[in-house]
């Protein structure tokens, strides 16, 4: 969604923020905030912005000297991003993850809206109350972390995480520290035989046709998978096949965000405007 006109409209007065990764070029997100500013009639640009590794400091540093509002923060460089900004949300810092910079003058703020986006994502697109159920969560990683999060702040009853590293567990296990959700780790391959009324795939196996050994699913279940490259994945294929209410990766990106438009502006963003932008993003990245 690349528009000329709106990049002609940009002027000394526009306010700017932008995405920090490394690379950036494949990020749906210039396309879903730059819709938004467009349709609330913002003077606002979102902006990539691709900071090698060795050069985060001075990125992060340059924000406030180049006045950007903040900026979304990527991979491979949240949990860095953490370790350079001092006020931490509460989800930052349980996460160790930034992935969200407001710049408040001459403070910066480090924002999570992953874990709060997950769960907006289940209560308002999935009618799904998290409070009493279990689930399961394949992966450890960051996208594992913040679901977990998510999860246990909305009152779950168990967490059960299937990981091929049990090293990166105790970092999930940290996060929610202290929340009154029972959190056990498991063998990948012993997935198959747990009962879960909610499965998320928070790992990139399906990118490449691979299935998940899964337990068995039924009409009450709700399977998520955080992938949203392919559109349709082996394990969305299964659960379809199964009963299963299921959705893909775009639904936690379009809540993620909207809350960074939120912390940014102030003002409720467009989701619909919002969501038609990401897909038609996704359609010719794809």
């Amino acid at each position: 969604m690349d528009d000329p006109a709106a990049r002609a409209r940009v002027s000394g007065s526009t306010t700017t923020v932008g995405i920090i990764g490394w690379p950036v070029n494949h990020s749906l997100s210039p396309a879903i905030h730059n819709a938004a500013f467009a349709a609330l009639g913002l003077d606002w640009v979102y902006v990539p912005l691709p900071v090698h590794p060795l050069q985060l400091l001075a990125a992060i540093t340059g924000l406030r000297a180049l006045h950007l509002a903040g900026a979304n923060v990527t991979m491979p460089h949240k949990t860095a991003v953490a370790d350079l900004i001092e006020d931490l949300s509460e989800d930052a810092r349980r996460l160790h993850s930034v992935n969200t910079i407001v710049a408040d003058g001459e403070r910066l703020r480090g924002e999570n809206t992953d874990a709060p986006g997950f769960d907006r994502f289940l209560r308002r697109d999935a009618a799904f109350d998290p409070a009493g159920r279990r689930a399961l969560i394949f992966g450890a990683g960051g996208a594992a972390r913040a679901c977990a999060l998510a999860l246990a702040h909305g009152g779950a009853a168990s967490l059960t995480i299937a990981a091929r590293d049990p090293s990166r567990v105790g970092d999930l296990s940290a996060a929610v520290d202290g929340l009154p959700t029972d959190v056990r780790a498991i063998a990948f391959d012993d997935a198959a035989a747990i009962e879960a009324d909610l499965i998320v795939n928070a790992t990139p196996m399906g990118v490449r046709d691979e299935s998940l050994p899964v337990p068995a699913m039924t009409d009450a279940s709700l399977v998520i998978d955080l992938l949203y490259h392919p559109a349709v994945t082996p394990l969305q294929t299964q659960a379809r096949e199964a009963g299963a209410t299921v959705f893909g990766g775009i639904g936690l990106l379009l809540h993620q965000a909207a809350l960074s438009f939120e912390l940014w502006t102030g003002q409720q963003p467009p989701l619909e405007v919002m969501s038609a932008a990401a897909l038609a993003a996704f359609a010719e990245h794809d």
